[in-house]
C-alpha cells in the first residue's frame, strides 16, 4: 500500500509556484526541497508560511529564528541598493525562499552562519 502525503505534493507545488514568481532556477528549488524533506521541523514551518504567509519560528538554530534570517538578508538587500546596485532578489518570495534555504544551510554549520549573522551584513559582505 502507497499512502501519499496530499499536504507534501501540495507545498511541492506551492514552491515550484513560489519559485517561478521569485525568478529561482530550477535546481535551487529542487535542492530546497531536498532539505525540506531532510527536515520535518523545517517542512512544517514552510507549511505554516504557505497557511499564513509569515513566519514560524518554531524553527531555531543557536537561538536565530527564521525571522531573524529574513531581516538578515533583507539588510543585505538594502546594503546592497545604497551602494548603487539593483538587484531584483528584493522580492520577498524570493527572500522568503532565501531565508528557508538559509536556515537550512545554518541547521548544517551554525558557526560559519552566525559569524555572518553578529557581525551584521557589512559592504565586504555583499557576496
Amino acid at each position: 500500500m502507497i499512502i501519499l502525503d496530499a499536504r507534501r505534493i501540495k507545498a511541492y507545488e506551492c514552491l515550484a509556484e513560489l519559485g517561478k514568481i521569485a525568478g529561482k532556477e530550477e535546481d535551487f528549488l529542487e535542492e530546497l526541497w531536498g532539505e525540506f524533506l531532510m527536515s520535518e521541523d523545517l517542512m512544517g514551518a514552510f507549511m505554516y508560511y504557505l497557511d499564513h504567509h509569515t513566519f514560524n519560528d518554531s524553527v531555531q538554530c543557536e537561538g536565530y529564528g527564521l525571522t531573524d534570517l529574513y531581516f538578515y538578508n533583507m539588510r543585505r538587500i538594502e546594503m546592497r541598493q545604497d551602494i548603487g546596485k539593483n538587484y531584483a532578489d528584493s522580492n520577498k518570495e524570493a527572500m522568503a525562499l532565501d531565508t528557508f534555504y538559509l536556515m537550512a544551510q545554518m541547521m548544517k554549520d551554525p558557526q560559519k552562519y552566525i559569524k555572518h549573522l553578529e557581525a551584521g551584513p557589512g559592504a565586504d559582505r555583499l557576496s
